[in-house]
């Protein structure tokens, strides 16, 4: 019989069952649709190995890991190559974690994984809200002729939701008609005080947080398929989670890191604390 003690692949703080968990976070290794630097499907388990070299209190929000019951369910694996089945899987594992009441946190992986997600999601809680934070606008009907990619998850989306549901932050690139779309439509925010006034009118109504890693500065955080210069600080960005706090937050996912682009690890600790401030909204 072995004698331990062993270091968990868990998550740091993650409670030991499904049952006992408010919240599940879940692993979604995927980036077959990536258009520039692939690598993100590496990301969950890099993230995981990093959470151990931060600490399980968080400064912002004045709680511990300790205080909140969440459940790291490990990664769903993947057949290489299969969009769709990839997709079928994580709209089941959502929907199984909304079936039982909890909340969902993935980590990714590409933007792409959070469709099947809202999807699940929109099913318990049909006039859900999205908060996007990314600095591309993933508007695109189509992108290399692909309809589900990474660059179109929200235009999928919002085949699904209004447009008035949609609040995104951090944006700064896309195409022309992407921008014209959203001043049309009112759906970028990019400065924290128009930020705050507008996610103050949420109320109670149900959110979904989606963080696009990658809405960070390069110098900040180079480990990232699509880095794009004009970021957001780490604190900005921490701030506008942290106006987040006393929404009704039922599902959420960070995505886009690809660890190998930054060799110094860097982004990878950046990503697993950016989780952590997350997991407090939950």
């Amino acid at each position: 019989m072995l004698t331990g003690p062993f270091l968990s692949k868990n998550w740091m703080g993650s409670v030991e069952s499904f049952n006992e968990a408010d919240c599940i976070m879940v692993g979604l290794p995927y980036d077959g649709t990536c258009s520039f630097r692939p690598g993100a499907r590496f990301a969950p388990q890099e993230i995981r190995l990093a959470s151990y070299g931060i600490e399980t209190y968080s400064p912002v929000f004045d709680k511990d890991l300790s205080e909140i019951k969440f459940y790291d369910a490990g990664d769903i694996e993947f057949e290489f190559g299969d969009r769709e089945d990839s997709l079928f899987k994580i709209e089941r594992a959502a929907k199984e974690t909304y079936l039982q009441n909890k909340k969902w946190l993935g980590i990714g992986g590409e933007h792409l994984v959070t469709f099947p997600a809202v999807k699940a999601c929109l099913e318990k809680y049909p006039d859900l809200n999205i908060i996007h934070f990314d600095a591309h606008t993933d508007l695109i009907n189509a992108y290399l002729n692909q309809k589900l990619s990474h660059a179109a998850v929200m235009r999928r989306i919002l085949e699904l939701i209004s447009p008035e549901n949609l609040i995104q932050t951090g944006i700064r690139s896309g195409t022309k008609e992407e921008f014209e779309w959203i001043k049309e439509n009112k759906t970028l925010f990019n400065d924290e005080e128009s930020f705050a006034e507008r996610i103050a009118k949420l109320n109670n109504k149900p959110v979904y947080l989606s963080v696009d890693l990658d809405v960070l500065d390069p110098s900040i955080f180079c480990g990232t398929g699509t880095p794009e210069p004009g970021g957001l600080t780490f604190n900005e960005l921490i701030d506008r989670l942290h106006l987040l706090k006393n929404l009704n937050i039922v599902g959420a996912d960070v995505v886009e890191l690809s660890p190998h682009y930054d060799m110094s690890g860097v982004s990878t600790i950046t990503a697993a604390k950016v989780i952590r401030e997350v997991l407090f909204l939950s």
